[in-house]
C-alpha cells in the first residue's frame, strides 16, 4: 500500500450492518478489510464471530452494535448484546443512546444507559463508542449527549448510525470535538462515500470514519496520489 492509501485506511471503520447481509458478502467484507488494514470492520451481532475467525491476527478490530439502530432498549439489553457480541470476538461495541430520554432531559437514564455499556466493555478491554444520532437532536441536545457519554467513561462519540433521517457532517464533527476535547474519540458515520467526504470530517476532527466505502476512497487516495 502507499503511504496515501495507508493515512486514511486507517481511519476507516469498514461497515455492513444491512438486515439482509450475507455470509459472503460479511466473508468480502473482511477481506477487504485486511487487503487495506482499515481500522476495523464494523457488523451486526449475528456475524462477530465470523469476522472474529476470519481477521484473527491480522491487526483489523472487530466493531459490533448494542440497541442498534434505535436506542430504545433498556440499559440491561445493551449491556447483554455487548457482553455477547465481546465474548464473540468483538474488541469495539458501537452503542445508540436513548434518544427519546435525552429528549426528556432524563438525563440520569442516558447516563445510565451509557455507562451500562462502557463498564462491559472496560471489564473486557474493549472500546466503547457512544452514537448520538445528531440528526434528531437539537445544538444543545447534540451538547449534552457528548456531555453525558464522557462523562460515563465512554472512548468514542459517534454522530449516526447510518439510517437515521440524516449522517454526519463536518459541522457537527467539529461540534462534538469541541464538546470532548482532544483526549476522547469522535466517529464520523453515515453517508461518507468518498474521499473528499472523509477528509473533511478528518479535518473537523474525527479520528474514525464508519463507511460502507472504504475500499472505494481508498482506491480514490490511490489515483490522487
Amino acid at each position: 500500500m502507499t503511504e496515501s492509501q495507508k493515512s486514511i485506511a486507517r481511519y476507516i471503520d469498514h461497515t455492513l450492518l444491512k438486515a439482509d447481509a450475507t455470509r459472503a458478502q460479511i466473508t468480502q467484507l473482511c477481506r477487504e478489510a485486511q487487503e487495506y488494514r482499515f481500522a476495523a470492520v464494523c457488523v451486526n451481532p449475528t456475524h462477530v464471530r465470523l469476522c472474529a475467525d476470519l481477521l484473527k491476527d491480522s491487526g483489523v478490530a472487530v466493531a459490533s452494535v448494542a440497541g442498534f439502530p434505535l436506542g430504545a432498549t433498556p440499559p440491561e439489553a445493551k449491556a447483554y448484546e455487548a457482553r455477547q457480541a465481546i465474548q464473540n470476538g468483538a474488541t469495539e461495541i458501537d452503542m445508540v443512546i436513548n434518544i427519546g430520554a435525552l429528549k426528556d432531559g432524563d438525563y440520569d437514564l442516558v447516563e445510565r444507559d451509557i455507562a451500562a455499556v462502557v463498564r462491559v466493555c472496560h471489564d473486557s478491554g474493549a472500546v466503547c463508542k457512544v452514537i448520538i444520532e445528531a440528526a434528531l437532536l437539537s445544538e444543545q441536545e447534540k451538547v449534552k449527549a457528548c456531555e453525558l457519554a464522557q462523562k460515563a467513561g465512554a472512548d468514542y462519540v459517534k454522530t449516526s448510525t447510518g439510517l437515521g433521517p440524516g449522517g454526519a457532517t463536518a459541522a457537527d464533527v467539529a461540534l462534538m470535538r469541541r464538546v470532548v476535547g482532544p483526549g476522547m474519540g469522535v466517529k464520523a458515520a453515515g453517508g461518507i462515500r468518498s474521499l473528499a467526504d472523509a477528509q473533511a470530517m478528518i479535518e473537523a476532527g474525527a479520528n474514525r470514519i464508519g463507511t460502507s466505502s472504504g475500499a472505494k476512497i481508498v482506491q480514490e487516495a490511490t489515483q490522487r496520489s
